[in-house]
Parts: C-alpha cells; sequence; structure tokens
C-alpha cells in the first residue's frame, strides 16, 4: 500500500473538492519503494515529511526478486539494506524516473557502482553511525573466542564440567599482547580504543598506505601485511570488500601467522577464503577465529567451520543494537530525501 496518506474518507466527506486536488498533490509526490521492514525511526520520518509516497515490503525477510523488479518500476527513490542486488537488471526495471538510491548499510558491495554512476543516480549510505555497535561486537566476540566462552558454555550445558583440571578450557588474554588491524577507519581505531582498557601492548595496522591521522589516535604502528601476520596475537579484519581485498585472508596469510593467533573477521565474508581458514584452524595452524561475516549468508549449517571447537560464527549482529540500527535507519531516510530535493546528502557516497 502506498504511504503518505491522511484519512481519505474524512477528506471526501468534509470537503469533496478538496478530494481531487488530494489526488493532484499525491500523484506529484516522488515515489519511494521501500525494500525492507526498516526500524521505525527511518519510517516515521518519511512519514511525517509529506515529501514522498512510498510502498514498503512489510517483512523481516527479504523480497522475491521478482517482486522488487515489479515494485521498483517508475520509482523515483529507492531504500534498501544489504540483501539487495542494486544492478543493471533492477535499474532498468526502475527507469529514467529513478534520482536516489540510499542503502541501510555502510557497506555497498551489493551495488553496481559503475551502473549507477553511469545512469546519474545518487548513492547514499550509513557510515560512522554504527561504529560503536560494530566495535563492540567486535570485542565481544575476540573475547568469546579468545577465552573459549562458547566451548565452556557447552561444557556446563552438557555434563562435562567435572574436577577442577588445570589447563581445562584455558585460552589466551589480551594483556601484554600485539593487536593487529587490517584496514585502518573509525571501526579499527574504536576497537582499539576498547581494547587498551585491556592492556594491550601494542597495537599495528596495514592498509593501502599509512593513515598517520587516525593512527596517533591509537599509537598503532604501520607495517606490510606480511608483518601483520607474523606479529599479531590477535588480527581484527576491518577493511571494506573490493576487488583488491577479495580473498585476501588466505594460506598466505594465515601460513605465517603464530599458532597462537586469534583470527577476528567483522567485515564482510568476501575478504576471508574459507577452504584456507578451515585448513588453518582443523590443523592447529593458528588458535582460533570469530567471524560475524561469511560467505554466503547465511552460511549453511553443513558448512565444515560449524564443526570446529575453535571457530566462533555469528549471523551478521554486529550492528544489531537498537539504537545503531534506529540511527541507520533514520539516516538512511534522510539521505533518501535529501537527495530527491536535490540537496547535499547527509553521508553520501560519491560514484
Amino acid at each position: 500500500m502506498w504511504c503518505s496518506r491522511t484519512a481519505l474518507g474524512r477528506l471526501q466527506k468534509i470537503a469533496p473538492c478538496t478530494v481531487s486536488g488530494f489526488h493532484r498533490a499525491m500523484s506529484v509526490l516522488p515515489k519511494v519503494y521501500v525494500t525492507r521492514k526498516v526500524p521505525p525511526d527511518g519510517l516515521d520520518i518519511l512519514r511525517k515529511s509529506g515529501q514522498v509516497q512510498f510502498e514498503m515490503w512489510d517483512s523481516d525477510d527479504p523480497v522475491p526478486r521478482v517482486e522488487l523488479l515489479k515494485k521498483v518500476k517508475g520509482c523515483d527513490g529507492i531504500l534498501c539494506v544489504l540483501t539487495e542486488k542494486i544492478d543493471a537488471q533492477l535499474l532498468d526495471a526502475a527507469g529514467p524516473n529513478l534520482k536516489v538510491l540510499s542503502t541501510m548499510s555502510v557497506g555497498f558491495d551489493h551495488l553496481s557502482l559503475d551502473e549507477l554512476k553511469k545512469r546519474g543516480i545518487r548513492v547514499g549510505y550509513t557510515p560512522d553511525v554504527l561504529t560503536d555497535a560494530v566495535a563492540e561486537l567486535t570485542v565481544a566476540l575476540l573475547l568469546a573466542t579468545s577465552r573459549r566462552l562458547i566451548e565452556a558454555t557447552h561444557e556446563a550445558k552438557t555434563g562435562g564440567w567435572g574436577t577442577w583440571r588445570t589447563l581445562w578450557l584455558c585460552g589466551h588474554e589480551l594483556a601484554n599482547s600485539t593487536v593487529g588491524i587490517l584496514g585502518l577507519g573509525r571501526i579499527g581505531v574504536a576497537i582499539a580504543e576498547r581494547l587498551k582498557a585491556f592492556k594491550v601492548k601494542k597495537f599495528i595496522y596495514t592498509d593501502v598506505e599509512p593513515r598517520p591521522e587516525l593512527a596517533k589516535m591509537i599509537e598503532a604502528e604501520y607495517v606490510s601485511l606480511d608483518e601483520l601476520a607474523k606479529q599479531s596475537d590477535f588480527l581484527a579484519i576491518c577493511c571494506a570488500l573490493t576487488p583488491e581485498t577479495h580473498g585476501i585472508c588466505n594460506w598466505n596469510l594465515f601460513s605465517k601467522m603464530k599458532k597462537n593467533a586469534i583470527f577476528i573477521n567483522t567485515s564482510r565474508g568476501g575478504v576471508v577464503n574459507q577452504e584456507d581458514l578451515y585448513e588453518a584452524l582443523s590443523t592447529g595452524l593458528i588458535a582460533g577465529a570469530g567471524l560475524d561475516v561469511t560467505t554466503p549468508e547465511p552460511l549453511p549449517t553443513h558448512h565444515p567451520l560449524f564443526t570446529l571447537k575453535n571457530c566462533v560464527i555469528l549471523p551478521h549482529i554486529a550492528s544489531a543494537s537498537y539504537t545503531t540500527r534506529n540511527a541507520m535507519s533514520a539516516l538512511a531516510a534522510n539521505n533518501l530525501l535529501t537527495g530527491l530535493r536535490g540537496e547535499p546528502m547527509p553521508k553520501e557516497l560519491k560514484l
């Protein structure tokens, strides 16, 4: 159902002559399709703006592709999430009216940027607002993996908790360790800031180039990728998924890591070669891994990684706090509205 309508029946009773004017006004409002039931703050912004008429796929599950291609036809704007593939097929289906694409995500590997640029379609996204939530989850995942919390919970529930044993369920602690960060951005800095309290000895990082301003905030040293692998006791992956970073965490990287190293990925699943990771974990090449992202998502329950006690897998929940998801929704809505007005977006992806 197209939203942003007032009580039409009431208007008909009070002022019949107003109704035709109401329809004319509605007919000129930009048409928007929202591809998922997004958190309420964003929906409230769209409804109260009076600037658009919008239809929403009112479900927590993804809109079927056939339905999506049908619903975007003639739209001026689309508000999507990261499960929707925005490619040439969809943009062709939408047609020439489409001016703005707003994604409720910080990542944009689901968008065909070349196609969007070619058609002059502006793109909004939602960085910054999820930094704290992702950093918190990364630290939680690191601790759960390194201190073997999932294993310990299982043992307590299933009768494995017997007499005290000297090395039972021992893990690795952060104090006096070296923490490596692959891809030093806002999230990487936020992770390091939280880990300082654990008496980490040293922070190191690698990126496409040194990031001195960010590195200064956490007193981190720039090193090569090989040195990052060799020196890190804990390695946090925070880079974007690009053609250059696709599969960058592979056997070449794992083979250089310490045997007691903990590997943590909360960026994108595509940066990891999962077959190589399985071999590294199953052969004891590295001590453990914590993953919030995989390829594909959801990861099939029969995947070999699920068979390993030293691999903790979460269902992509790094930004899953009520505060953050509502902030993402609100930012996506404001990106959409300002873009449709031809104004600067709060957060626009420059193509």
